[in-house]
């Protein structure tokens, strides 16, 4: 039988009680396994958003990680839930999602987190040559935490826009079986296909960072650039659901320069594409004329994608 509310006692004004009970209730929903604190540092946002510092021995710091709850996580301390992973794209950071989606009242009311992890100010959650390691902090050191603190189940799928497309794709490829679904919007889907090197190569200079401290030189050490090449590594996609979307630029209108970068990027993305087809690996496209590489593209697609999302998830859609 569920347990009757007391009455407050003598002396007790309602509005104390209500106080008291949500400041319960918010105890709750920020802590971590039922009776215990959260081991890292945590700034509460909103009733379900908070950041995250972690300390990482793969990127020799701390760096952030935006989580949001699900709604029932204070309620339900037996619960585990699954986790998607969005990442974010160049020049930008863990805040991303957050500031320029509704994601948060999106996923209101669904059993699932959602985390946010940094990846640096070029995006690229890659392993850095002779520098830091974002796929290890990403893959490994973020879903411990979530795993210890925040009750995360072993069910992942992973999202992202433009570098953060390419990382979503690189993590499944590179780690078979760590996702159960991947998706890219705008991302670098074949880091070696011509005019590709060297958008990655003005990405990492505009951080004002050796170009060659990514993976090297593009010649030099191809191994290495095709070893993080989503396309190279297509085969790890196997068993994995899929979507790819991507725009031509042409007829964008307004800023050219987003339309520029966006048909930059069609040419490796369909190939990406045909590389999958070829292997017989599914995958939902949308490959669509016009377009640019910003927001106003990425929202609708994200929302277009979410049902390979939330299959994957194991939630509603």
């Amino acid at each position: 039988m569920p347990h009757l509310p007391q009455q407050p006692a003598a002396g007790v004004s309602r509005r104390t009680v209500a106080r008291a009970t949500a400041a319960a209730s918010l105890a709750a929903l920020f802590g971590a396994a039922a009776g215990t604190a959260p081991a890292r540092a945590a700034t509460r946002l909103g009733p379900r958003t908070l950041d995250v510092s972690v300390p990482s021995a793969a990127l020799g710091r701390s760096a952030p990680v935006r989580l949001i709850l699900p709604s029932d996580f204070g309620t339900r301390p037996e619960k585990k839930y699954p986790v998607l992973y969005l990442l974010h794209g160049a020049h930008d950071d863990y805040t991303s999602w957050t500031r320029e989606t509704d994601i948060e009242a999106f996923t209101a009311g669904r059993d699932l987190i959602v985390a946010m992890p940094d990846a640096g100010p070029t995006g690229i959650p890659s392993v850095w040559r002779g520098g830091p390691d974002y796929e290890t902090f990403q893959l490994k050191e973020v879903p411990a935490l979530l795993a210890r603190d925040y009750r995360a189940s072993g069910t992942r799928a992973v999202a992202g826009v433009s570098t953060g497309g390419y990382g979503a794709m690189a993590h499944a490829a590179r780690n078979p079986g760590a996702f159960t679904a991947a998706a890219s919007y705008s991302g670098i889907l074949d880091t070696t296909a011509p005019g590709v090197p060297a958008i990655m190569d003005a990405i990492v200079a505009r951080e004002n960072l050796p170009a060659a401290s990514l993976w090297g030189n593009p010649v030099f050490n191809l191994l290495t650039w095709r070893d993080f090449n989503p396309r190279a590594r297509a085969t790890g996609l196997r068993g994995t659901a899929l979507y790819v979307s991507q725009g031509s630029g042409v007829g964008n209108g307004g800023d050219p320069l987003p339309g520029i970068l966006e048909s930059a990027l069609w040419p490796s993305a369909q190939g990406f594409a045909r590389t999958l087809a070829l292997m017989g690996i599914p995958a939902t496209t949308h490959f669509y004329g016009g377009g640019g590489h910003h927001w106003a593209h990425w929202k609708p697609e994200f929302t277009a994608s979410w049902p390979v999302l939330a299959r994957a998830l194991g939630v509603p859609e």
